[in-house]
């Protein structure tokens, strides 16, 4: 069956996007896309130097790969306006992540503004995905904005604590027309795995493979569980129950009802 994931204008047959933050060399970026199949992935436009030869993440990032930037840094709606603005001036393309955070501590998106950054962008004809705290009120209103998808955060970033929204999640997937991509917290290629298997659209994970043991190995892994959860999701749950029931007859056992 054809699954492929049609947004922003494009198509892919992978669900899963990465980050470019926090490994041990950029290096291991171009090993980590290739094996975890992806096909989109995110870098801050703050941490991009065009101007420098060496050290620049963004030589490290495969050609084929479609570049998400965000506005990481961003810390109300005119900041996030202004980064992205730069980054299509840069030639990075009309596909915007927006991250407007203000909170220091917990790195909480700021709803209000992602939504007034969003409009702006939206009207000018960037494809826009904003990062947010899932609430389904906030969700339509970006929608209404015209986000091209609303990716909620499962958990606050880079903590690797998984779903912990998960029954906020579950309602934006259940009443938003639009994908829904699980964006920060997913720690574990089970917990992305979930994340599908609920019906989010795809899942973007950075931390989680970035600080393991073997980012290439754990990005084969992230892909993998994204695709199995897509699998689960296609073919229909079973109903969970609360008592047992069992999978075969308890009637008519082995030697039952003769003399």
């Amino acid at each position: 069956m054809d699954d492929c994931f049609h947004i922003g204008g494009k198509e892919f047959s992978s669900r899963l996007l990465v980050g470019t933050g926090k490994y041990p060399a950029d290096g291991l970026i171009p090993a980590v896309c290739e094996a975890s199949g992806a096909q989109v992935i995110t870098v801050a436009l703050r941490r991009v130097d065009f101007a420098s030869e060496t050290d620049n993440v963004m030589k490290h990032i495969p050609e084929h790969m479609v570049l998400l930037p965000n506005t990481s840094g961003a810390r109300n709606a005119e900041e996030a306006v202004r980064i992205a603005r730069l980054a299509r001036a840069a030639g990075c393309g009309d596909w915007i992540k927006i991250e407007v955070i203000s909170d220091q501590r917990y790195l909480l998106p700021d709803n209000l503004e992602t939504t007034k950054a969003t409009e702006v962008l939206a009207a000018e004809g960037f494809h826009v995905f904003p990062y947010m705290n899932p609430d389904l009120m906030d969700a339509r209103r970006m929608v209404d904005a015209g986000a091209a998808a609303v990716m909620p955060l499962g958990a606050p970033i880079g903590t690797n604590r998984g779903i912990r929204t998960r029954e906020m999640v579950r309602i934006l997937i259940d009443e938003i027309s639009l994908p829904i991509i699980v964006d920060a917290g997913i720690g574990r290629p089970s917990q992305a795995c979930e994340a599908m298997e609920m019906g989010a659209a795809a899942c973007l994970v950075n931390t989680a493979i970035a600080s393991s043991a073997d980012p290439v190995a754990m990005g084969r892994a992230f892909g993998q569980a994204v695709e199995a959860g897509r699998a689960a999701y296609l073919a229909g749950l079973g109903a969970s129950r609360t008592e047992a029931s069992a999978s075969s007859p308890l009637t008519g056992f082995l030697g039952q009802g003769r003399a």
